[in-house]
């Protein structure tokens, strides 16, 4: 498959961000990631420029391998068809609204004081994930590599898993038996959902 230049120095830059956490001699995470701003000392480390930096830190090999397989996969195929401008505009726009559902949902239902801090692409990629079933609807995904299903079903599969997910988290946390998943599933929605919004602004306008 192809990559295109918007995807490809996104690539670049996510692998030499995940390489920096390694070797720095501090901690990157901590002042990279996205940080609540409604947390108290000793956490209080929010900063506005961690809306964006987040977006290019992750916190294992494998959730660095699986973000960056899906943008190379969804993104180039968006950026082929929108072209560079647009597929950026679209790809940091949805980071951000994935961050501000993720911040939103986490003030209303964690009641500690402490906030778990976020990090990764996942927001964005999902935003892609949710263009590419609106614009190729009928083209089929392998599921696993394996089991081919059409891209509308596997967009709506994928968000049907994560609001189950995420409302089964946060109602968990909300009944006092604490956090019971460190992925942040509302902000994968919030990708999905900002990706929409924007995609049909953009037809509205014929952009």
């Amino acid at each position: 498959m192809f990559i295109t230049e918007g995807v490809k120095n996104l690539l670049i830059i996510n692998f030499i961000a995940f390489l920096a956490t390694t070797v720095l001699p501090f901690n990157l995470l901590q002042y990279g990631a996205l940080w609540h701003p409604a947390n108290q000392p000793p956490y209080d480390f929010f900063q506005p420029y961690q809306l964006i930096t987040h977006i290019f830190l992750h916190g294992s090999l494998g959730h660095i391998f699986s973000n960056m397989l899906a943008l190379w996969m969804f993104g180039s195929a968006m950026e082929a068809t929108w072209g560079t401008k647009r597929f950026l505009v679209y790809y940091f726009i949805c980071g951000l609204g994935a961050s501000v559902l993720y911040l939103l949902v986490e003030y209303l239902t964690i009641q500690t004081g402490f906030y778990p801090p976020m990090v990764g692409a996942s927001g964005a990629v999902f935003g892609l994930l949710l263009a590419f079933g609106m614009t190729y609807p009928n083209n089929y995904i392998n599921l696993y590599f394996l089991i081919p299903i059409k891209a509308k079903y596997f967009v709506a599969m994928y968000a049907i898993i994560e609001l189950y997910a995420g409302v089964s988290n946060q109602y968990s946390i909300i009944r006092g038996a604490g956090n019971t998943s460190n992925v942040a599933h509302f902000a994968h929605l919030g990708g999905m959902l900002i990706g929409f919004i924007l995609i049909m602004y953009w037809k509205k306008r014929r952009y």
